[in-house]
């Protein structure tokens, strides 16, 4: 089994505090006024204020986590990502993202369900005690990191809201905000950004309703201030600043296999044995990795399977991939 109980070591020790100490700066909203700050009520937000540090977030630790992998360095997780809305450049959501506006938020829940309710972000974080969860999170260029993440098991929060027994998917809905998310206008997609799982995915005790990473709030261009990580499928899967949570009786619509349905599947399970139409899924690049070890062996559901393959029993995952 690849999940078992983490040792003891505080979240701030997992790698050296002078490796990922470089923390992000980011400008409050010059709209904003002072206030609790996102997710622990405990940071103050003041117009043009820098702020050094994310809040940090209580945890305790989860058996879920993956026990004897590495962390990626703080600094790698928060200046190589993908996040269209602030640029199409990995570089550029830790440029861009420092003007969104994280507090207050809300996450409307809606659909099929027996409860349909809003949540402020306060709210949400309460609901559950925070769990910090070190998983593998694989992208689907390629490369890899691993990531300390801190939320706790979505199926708490589907719980809350009672799905109907006709709620057979879940669709998430992110932010759609051009004042804040200057580049969405560069790219052609049809937003908002648009992600779903299957009810049982969405119910699985791995899939994690995401605040924070590092034992601290999500920085921006990683998703904040509340996001989905799927551990088991490519990184597009795991939908960021979500504002919206949809129970429906259809598969939804998901943004990128609208965009091109020969690319990226609605499953999108991770699998070496199928590769993308531009490159292999075989291998990929370990981010921050020394450079010998940087190009590893990809793992069938990112090394999950004992876990989640019993999901797709009877499926062709060549063809539902």
């Amino acid at each position: 089994m690849l999940i078992r109980k983490p040792s003891m070591i505080p979240s701030s020790e997992i790698t050296p505090k002078e490796v990922y100490g470089n923390r992000r700066k980011f400008m409050a909203a010059a709209a904003a006024t002072a206030g609790l700050a996102a997710l622990t009520g405990e940071r103050l937000v003041h117009p043009a204020v820098e702020v050094a540090a994310a809040t940090k977030l209580p945890t305790v630790k989860s058996p879920l986590s993956t026990a004897g992998l590495t962390p990626t360095a703080y600094k790698d997780i928060t200046t190589y990502n993908n996040f269209y809305e602030f640029g199409t450049d990995k570089g550029d959501p830790s440029r861009n993202a420092g003007h969104l506006q994280t507090y207050p938020w809300n996450v409307k829940v809606e659909g099929l369900v027996a409860k349909p309710q809003t949540f402020s972000i306060d709210e949400l974080v309460k609901l559950r005690p925070q769990e910090e969860r070190v998983y593998r999170f694989r992208c689907v260029e390629a490369w890899s990191m691993v990531i300390p993440w801190v939320g706790y098991s979505l199926s708490a929060l589907i719980q809350q809201c009672q799905p109907l027994s006709s709620a057979r998917y879940v669709q998430f809905l992110t932010l759609d905000d051009p004042r804040q998310m200057p580049e969405m206008s560069q790219v052609n997609i049809n937003w908002p950004y648009s992600e779903g799982l299957r009810m049982d995915e969405a119910m699985h005790p791995l899939t994690l309703l995401t605040f924070g990473l590092y034992g601290e709030t999500l920085p921006n261009q990683d998703g904040a201030p509340v996001r989905i990580v799927v551990p088991w499928k490519y990184g597009f899967k795991s939908a960021k600043s979500i504002v919206k949570i949809r129970f429906v009786a259809k598969q939804p619509p998901t943004t990128w296999n609208e965009m091109a349905s020969n690319e990226y599947g609605f499953y999108s399970n991770v699998n070496p044995d199928v590769d993308h139409p531009r490159w292999s899924q075989k291998t990929e690049r370990a981010i921050g990795a020394p450079i010998w070890k940087q190009r590893q062996p990809t793992l069938p559901f990112n090394g999950y399977g004992d876990q989640v393959a019993s999901l797709y029993a009877g499926m062709d995952l060549k063809k539902n991939y």
